[in-house]
C-alpha cells in the first residue's frame, strides 16, 4: 500500500509507526525515535531522522539492529524465514538461485565475518541505482570488507542499513528518483568510452584528446541534442559546448559544468556528474517549454586531469585566456605532442584565443561534483555546499646526511637524513591538525641506494599543503619549513627545498554559495558547508567570476580516482533537484 508523507505527519505516533513498518528489520525503536523530528518537511528529511536516530544510538543497540539483518543467502533464506523485505531484495540480487560453489563461497564469507565482526554482513543488494547487484559484485564487496578494522566496519555496515532503508522508502512511498536513474544510466553508458591498454582491462581511463576521448565528446554532444540544447559545439580546445538560450535577448548566462576526461584506471562521477546534472534540468526546461530570464550553457571541459601532457585545466583555463602556447609543444609517452594530437581531433590551436569569454556576459559559475572524500560518507548526508576550494603549496625536498654503518655507528653519532624526514613528517601531520580544515601531506619519501644496514646518508620527500584560505596555508608552509630548518640543524643534516606549485584559494562567492544553502535547505535536508581540499574547474573560473560548488555523497568511504568510486540515484536526484531550485530561485532574482 502506497502512503504519503501527511499521512505521516498526521497520524498518531502509533498509526505512524504502523505506517512505517518494515523499514528496518525487527527494530521498531528506530522509527519510534524518528518520530520526534515530524513533521517532515521532505522524503529526505525522513530519511534523515531515521538515520540520526541510528547514529545517536548506543553502540550496543546499533549492534543488536545488525544484527536482527539476516546472512545473505544465509540459513534464514533457505528456511524461508526471512522478511518480505529481505526477501525480495535477496530475491532480486539472485542469492536465492546461486550455485553450489557460490552458497559455499557465500557460507564461508558469512562464516569469517561474523568470527571478525560478530554480527551479520550487510550489503544493500539492490546497488546504487536501486535494480540490483550481481552475485559477484556482492562477493566481490564481502571479501573486501572482511579486511576493514572492526570500527569502521560497524559504521560502513550501519551506512548500508541506511541504504537498504532508503529504498525501502521510496517504495513505501512510491517515490523513485526518476532523473536520477537516468543520469546513473548516462554515466554508465559514458563509461565505455576507455583508452586502449585500459578498456580492455575493464578500467576507465579517458585522457586528453585519444579516440575514447573524441567519442565521450561526440556522446555528450548528442545528449545536449537530445536535451533540448539550442546550441551545440565542439570548440578549440575540445570542450563540448550546450547553450540554452534565455527567454529575452541581450540575457546574462549562468555558466556550469565540469570536466569529462579521468585520471588512469578512475571513477565514473568525477567531473562527469557536474555535466549531466545541468543537461537533466535543461532537459525538463525544454520538456515544459520553459525560458528562463538567462541563457545556461553547460560545458563539459576536455581536460582538467594532467594525463597525458603535463598542463591541467586546459578546458576551463582557455576560457579565461590562459593556455599557454609552449604547451602545444608537449609531448605524451608515446611521443606525440600536443600539436599533433589537436590537429588528429580537427582541432585548430589559432582558435584558441576566440573561445575566451568576457566576464561582463556572465552571471557567475556553479558546479556539482562528487565530493571525493569521506565527509559526507561518514555523516550520512546527501550534499554539502563547499565554502572554499583549498589553496595549496607543493615542495619536492631532500636530507642530506652521512651514510655509514648500522650497526658501528652510535645512535647519538648518526646523521641519518630518513630520521629527520620522518620526524617532519610528524611535525606536518600535528601542525595541519592545529588549523580546521588544513591538511598536509608527506605523499613520497625514498631512501636512494637504501640498504637494510645502512644509516640512510640521503632522503627525498614531498611537501603537499593545503586550507580554504591562502593566509592560513602560509602559516601552516612557515612553520613547517622553519620546522624542517631546525630538525636539520639539531641532526646535523643538511636539506633543500624546491617549490613546484603554488596554488590560490577559490572562495565561494558569499552570494551564490547562499543560493546552494537555499536550494539544499529546501529539500529538507539539513545544511552541511565545507571546503573542497581538491582542486576544480571553478578554482579557474573564480579568477574572472563568481563561483560555488556543490557536493554530493560518494559511496564506498567517498573514495575517488578509483574504480570504486560511486554515488547513489538518489544523492544524484538530489543534486539536481538542487540545481532546478537554484536556477528558478535566481529567475526570480533576474530582472
Amino acid at each position: 500500500m502506497t502512503i504519503t508523507l501527511d499521512q505521516v505527519n498526521q497520524a498518531s505516533a502509533d498509526k505512524a509507526l504502523a505506517l512505517l513498518d518494515g523499514l528496518y528489520e525487527h527494530s521498531p525503536w528506530v522509527a519510534e525515535k524518528a518520530l520526534s523530528a515530524r513533521p517532515y518537511q521532505s522524503l529526505g528529511h525522513l530519511k534523515h531522522a531515521l538515520t540520526q536516530a541510528v547514529n545517536a544510538a548506543p553502540e550496543a543497540d546499533q549492534v543488536k539492529l545488525l544484527c536482527a539483518h539476516p546472512e545473505l543467502a544465509g540459513k534464514a533464506m533457505r528456511d524461508e524465514a526471512l522478511t518480505a523485505e529481505s526477501a525480495n531484495e535477496q530475491s532480486r540480487a539472485g542469492l536465492t538461485s546461486c550455485t553450489p560453489q557460490e552458497m559455499a563461497t557465500l557460507a564461508e564469507l558469512n562464516q569469517q565475518y561474523r568470527a571478525k565482526f560478530g554480527f551479520p554482513f550487510i550489503l544493500a543488494v539492490r546497488g546504487t541505482r536501486g535494480h540490483g547487484l550481481t552475485k559477484q559484485q556482492i562477493i566481490d564487496t564481502f571479501s573486501r570488507r572482511l579486511h576493514n578494522q572492526p570500527a569502521f566496519e560497524l559504521k560502513e555496515a550501519l551506512r548500508n542499513v541506511h541504504r537498504v532503508v532508503e529504498l525501502r522508502i521510496n517504495d513505501k512511498f512510491a517515490s523513485h528518483p526518476v532523473l536520477g536513474n537516468d543520469l546513473w544510466d548516462w554515466h554508465e553508458e559514458l563509461s565505455q568510452y576507455s583508452d586502449p591498454g585500459f578498456k580492455e582491462k575493464n578500467q576507465l581511463t579517458v585522457t586528453y584528446l585519444t579516440d575514447a576521448h573524441r567519442s565521450c565528446a561526440a556522446y555528450i554532444s548528442r545528449k545536449m541534442r537530445d536535451c533540448g540544447f539550442d546550441s551545440v559545439e565542439i570548440d578549440a580546445v575540445g570542450n563540448v559546448v550546450g547553450i540554452y538560450q534565455a527567454s529575452l535577448a541581450h540575457a546574462k548566462t549562468l555558466l556550469t559544468g565540469s570536466h569529462y576526461d579521468t585520471v588512469r584506471n578512475g571513477g565514473k562521477y568525477d567531473g562527469r556528474l557536474g555535466i549531466f546534472a545541468p543537461m537533466a534540468c535543461v532537459r525538463e526546461l525544454h520538456r515544459a517549454g520553459k525560458r528562463l530570464p538567462f541563457n545556461i550553457e553547460v560545458v563539459g571541459f576536455a581536460e582538467e586531469e594532467g594525463q597525458r601532457y603535463k598542463a591541467t585545466f586546459l578546458g576551463s583555463g582557455a576560457l579565461l585566456g590562459d593556455f599557454k602556447r609552449e604547451w602545444l609543444d608537449q609531448k605524451d609517452v608515446d611521443g606525440v605532442s600536443m600539436r599533433q594530437a589537436m590537429a588528429n581531433a580537427g582541432l585548430n590551436p589559432e582558435d584558441i584565443p576566440a573561445i575566451q569569454r568576457d566576464p561582463a556576459h556572465y552571471l557567475g559559475f556553479v558546479e556539482i561534483h562528487i565530493e571525493q572524500g569521506p565527509v559526507l560518507n561518514a555523516l550520512d548526508l546527501p550534499l554539502g555546499v563547499v565554502t572554499s576550494i583549498n589553496g595549496n603549496v607543493r615542495y619536492l625536498c631532500e636530507t642530506v646526511g652521512m651514510a655509514c654503518h648500522a650497526g658501528t655507528t652510535p645512535m647519538p653519532n648518526r646523521q641519518d637524513a630518513a630520521a629527520g624526514a620522518a620526524e617532519l613528517l610528524l611535525y606536518v601531520e600535528k601542525r595541519a591538525a592545529q588549523d580546521a580544515d588544513s591538511v598536509g601531506t608527506v605523499g613520497m619519501l625514498q631512501v636512494p641506494g637504501g640498504s637494510i644496514n645502512v644509516v640512510p646518508g640521503r632522503c627525498l620527500f614531498s611537501l603537499d599543503m593545503r586550507a580554504p584560505h591562502d593566509a592560513q596555508r602560509n602559516a601552516v608552509e612557515a612553520d613547517v619549513l622553519a620546522e624542517l630548518a631546525a630538525i636539520c640543524q639539531r641532526r646535523g643534516l643538511d636539506y633543500t627545498v624546491d617549490l613546484t606549485e603554488r596554488a590560490a584559494a577559490a572562495p565561494s562567492a558569499p552570494d551564490w554559495q547562499a543560493r546552494w544553502e537555499k536550494a539544499v535547505e529546501s529539500l529538507g535536508l539539513p545544511l552541511f558547508k565545507m571546503p573542497s581540499g581538491a582542486g576544480h574547474d571553478a578554482m579557474k573560473l573564480h579568477k574572472i567570476m563568481p563561483q560555488a560548488m556543490l557536493f554530493v555523497r560518494g559511496q564506498n568511504s567517498g573514495i575517488s580516482h578509483n574504480p570504486l568510486e560511486s554515488t547513489t540515484s538518489d544523492d544524484i536526484q538530489l543534486s539536481v533537484d538542487a540545481f532546478s531550485t537554484l536556477i528558478a530561485n535566481l529567475a526570480l532574482e533576474t530582472p
